[in-house]
């Protein structure tokens, strides 16, 4: 055989094999469904919190799925707009009809995926194409908006506080400088000795504070 010729063969195998290195390396890479024996789900929701194409979908934490297609549709019993997530699920997994299904973040601000929670044992299992209502995430604006409400609140309060703290303080000034009857009390030795001596009298004769003396 010609060198040229066997030259030219061993370069198109060896182009052949890093081909198909490249795509089984791209396949993974992207967990693309090629060999895997699926089924796939329809799930509707309100909001979909910015979730989007190729996002993983757990099953009970693990991964068993992804999403491949998001649509816009139009809910004529609710008169709304509202988001369709199409996922497909290996077929080994057994979804109950009944099962929790909702958007969850990785961490604060990582990747969006579809969490799934399973449901009630000995329930009937999701079909090939079925349709399921999710539950709709909290968005971070909701959040936010409660979190600032709480700290208007709580702002509310210690200013409450504060002014609660400032009235006291006056009032204990107003004591110690002698302002008032109980502040005349506490400063003034002769008041302050003469209150004492009714107490006395009066705990060693209570009978005076039911006879009234005569003539009044």
């Amino acid at each position: 055989m010609d060198q040229t010729k066997v030259f030219e063969l061993k370069v198109g195998v060896f182009i052949l094999i890093g081909i198909m290195i490249l795509f089984i390396i791209v396949f993974s890479m992207g967990d693309i469904n090629v060999t895997k024996s699926v089924y796939r789900i329809n799930i509707i929701f309100n909001f979909a919190s910015g979730i989007s194409l190729s996002a993983p979908v757990r099953y009970a934490g693990v991964n068993v799925g992804q999403i491949e297609a998001i649509r816009i549709i139009h809910d004529p019993k609710d008169n709304k707009t509202k988001a369709e997530l199409k996922a497909w699920v290996e077929k080994g997994v057994g979804i109950e009809e009944d099962a929790r299904i909702t958007i969850n973040t990785l961490g604060l601000l990582g990747e969006k995926y579809l969490e799934i929670f399973p449901g009630t044992p000995g329930k009937p299992l999701l079909a090939e194409g079925s349709t399921v209502i999710g539950c709709d995430p909290v968005s971070m604006e909701k959040v936010t908006e409660e979190l600032a409400g709480m700290t208007g609140s709580f702002k509310a309060a210690l200013e409450s506080v504060k002014r609660v703290a400032d009235s006291a303080a006056v009032v204990m000034d107003g004591l110690k400088d002698g302002r008032g009857t109980v502040g005349k009390l506490l400063v003034e030795e002769k008041i302050y000795g003469d209150l004492e001596a009714f107490v006395a009298d009066i705990k060693a004769h209570p009978w005076k504070l039911i006879n009234k003396p005569r003539g009044e």
